[in-house]
């Protein structure tokens, strides 16, 4: 231990979103300095060039951390192969960081209202080191939950008062014990990382960064509730936290840590991944058994509910990534402690995705009850261009879109709910003065219409229709007694859809009828999009006293329809003009109407 503590690390984010931005170009390239420079021998270290987990501030990847003993982290952004000779022979090896090239105080400002508990280990460990995992109280709490009795894990996670973070927030304990008490031997335990939602990518990086942790939380509920196998259900599109995942469980297979008689604990515990085709609807519990079953993803009645008849007919409790990620750190720091983060009714911390027109858009972790506006402003830096905000989508394609009065609401189960939104599994997505929030009731929807599996008639046929309203509004087309006959449909969907999706689907429909249903009214009544995001409604003019002479629209014109000469006015050649939306997005004064 001592001397992995006087090592000299170099942390590089190699997620999803590190690695397309370079990282492992970044990590050959350190590699080959090290040797080039010999550093070890002239440091008298041990140098590691360490891949990690999601660091959350995936808008600057590649993030890079040089660690030297003794001293704080210093963190680097936007670092390029190119780069890390210099921060190689002036940081490491002359002890003066690059200045220029470090993190600005926006990094400290990103993590400050920030508490990484189940991002503890992205970003700070080897996500495919069982060592490293080890180091870092590594299956310690099922070391921890096995002393005592399955009721007493399962009443002090109800105690911590952990709330599913898949979507629907059901209470974890409450729902253990409902598969603990189903009688049988047989039981299964399924991990739901079918995560859909466009922009989300939380139980991904979860997955990618510390997979580990995730199969210590999955034998924890396995031993609460007497399971002795559980899956990972994960979308075929995440290859590298299948790749990870499948590693660590590889590891455990050799070292014991899972198979007959786990890490010699006294319970067997297998689990495998399940890889899904990547259906919206398999992320329903019921439709994603279907899907482990070999049929087709779609969901069943209930009840009978999973924990008395689930897959293969037998007692089944399903939680998410997210979910099982918190499980143990509850048992290792006890309930007390995980109750006093958060809200009354949402204990702990939550992740989001946070996308769309905001400044440094990634992942974030903060305590239940942090505010919208804190997350938006305080954290991620505000709104892209500094433009004005205008509404944060909340929960994925069955959310809701809140406008600017709802900025201070808390983000948590019950205040997004009575805002019109929903929690879910964690999406964000920030919309500005361009968004037209029609267009985006329309984008969400077509979403849900094409993901649903058309069981029932209200999702199948219901939807298709709203959205054929919805796209002549967005026409220019649009008709008196079309939102009323939107509000009727999309309320008699959520009454009489089969499952989850269908139930939430109108959500952005309804919830931009309520706050912006002025919007819509200028659509149908005035043919005129007041956020110039229609194409079909669209002008393309420059507005001569707004214009500021910059050519910027000139610059990201690609059929060059704009004509511009050094300090002078834009002009549109409507002629040659596709009508893209590349000079209105470009401009910063609002001067293209």
């Amino acid at each position: 231990m001592s001397g992995k503590k006087e090592e000299i690390k170099v942390l590089i984010c190699q997620g999803t979103g590190g690695i397309a931005s370079g990282a492992n170009e970044v990590a050959a390239a350190f590699e080959e300095q090290f040797v080039k420079h010999g550093i070890e021998a002239k440091l008298g270290k041990r140098c590691r060039v360490v891949g990690t987990g999601c660091r959350g501030l995936c808008a600057n990847d590649v993030l890079v951390d040089i660690v030297l003993p003794g001293n704080e982290a210093v963190t680097y952004d936007f670092v390029t192969a190119e780069l890390v000779p210099q921060i190689v022979e002036q940081h490491m090896l002359g002890g003066e960081p690059v200045a220029k090239k470090t993190a600005g105080p926006y990094y400290a400002k990103f993590l400050e209202k920030q508490q990484r508990i189940v991002l503890s280990n992205c970003g700070t460990i080897d996500a495919e080191s069982l060592d490293d995992y080890l180091d870092h109280q590594g299956f310690e709490a099922i070391k921890k939950a096995v002393t005592m009795a399955p009721t007493e894990v399962i009443e002090e996670v109800k105690k911590a008062g952990l709330r599913g973070r898949g979507g629907g927030g059901f209470p974890t304990g409450v729902k253990w014990s409902f598969c603990a008490a189903s009688p049988g031997n047989e039981k299964y335990l399924i991990c739901n990382a079918d995560e859909g939602d466009p922009g989300a990518f939380m139980d991904r990086s979860i997955l990618e960064g510390d997979p580990y942790g995730i199969i210590e939380g999955m034998m924890i509920a396995a031993y609460a509730i007497g399971c002795g196998f559980g899956y990972v259900y994960c979308r075929a599109e995440y290859p590298l936290a299948i790749e990870r995942l499948q590693k660590a469980i590889d590891v455990c297979y050799e070292k014991g840590i899972l198979g007959k008689n786990a890490m010699g604990l006294g319970f067997d515990y297998d689990m495998r991944i399940k890889q899904g085709a990547g259906a919206f609807v398999c992320g329903e519990e019921t439709a994603l058994m279907a899907s482990i079953e070999g049929e087709r993803g779609m969901s069943r009645p209930r009840p009978p509910f999973p924990a008395v008849r689930g897959l293969w007919g037998k007692p089944t409790n399903i939680n998410n990534v997210e979910t099982f990620a918190n499980v143990r750190h509850i048992v290792l720091n006890g309930a007390d402690w995980y109750s006093n983060i958060g809200t009354e009714s949402t204990k702990g911390t939550k992740i989001f995705a946070l996308t769309g027109k905001v400044k440094h858009t990634g992942l974030i972790e903060v305590p239940a009850g942090t505010t919208i506006r804190e997350v938006i402003y305080d954290v991620c830096g505000g709104i892209l261009n500094n433009r004005k905000f205008k509404a944060v989508q909340a929960g994925g394609p069955s959310g809701g879109c809140l406008p600017l009065d709802a900025l201070d609401a808390p983000v948590d189960y019950d205040s997004l709910i009575r805002a019109g939104a929903m929690m879910g599994s964690g999406g964000l997505v920030v919309m500005d003065e361009t968004t037209c929030m029609v267009d985006m009731a329309r984008f969400f929807l077509n979403f849900t219409r094409v993901e649903s599996c058309g069981k029932c008639v209200p999702c199948r046929i219901g939807l298709k229709i709203m959205l054929e309203i919805l796209e002549r509004i967005t026409q220019g087309e649009g008709r008196e007694g079309d939102l009323e006959l939107l509000e009727d449909m999309a309320k008699d969907i959520k009454r009489s859809s089969l499952c989850g999706l269908g139930q939430t689907a109108p959500n952005p429909v309804l919830s931009t009828l309520r706050y912006f249903r002025h919007e819509y009214e200028t659509h149908i009544k005035e043919k005129r999009c007041p956020s110039n995001s229609c194409k079909a409604l669209l002008k393309f003019e420059v507005v001569d006293n707004a214009c500021k002479k910059c050519g910027l629209c000139y610059k990201v014109c690609p059929v060059d329809a704009v004509i511009w000469e050094k300090g002078g006015l834009a002009i549109i050649d409507k002629e040659k003009c596709t009508k893209c939306t590349s000079c209105y997005d470009a401009c910063r004064f609002m001067a293209i109407e």
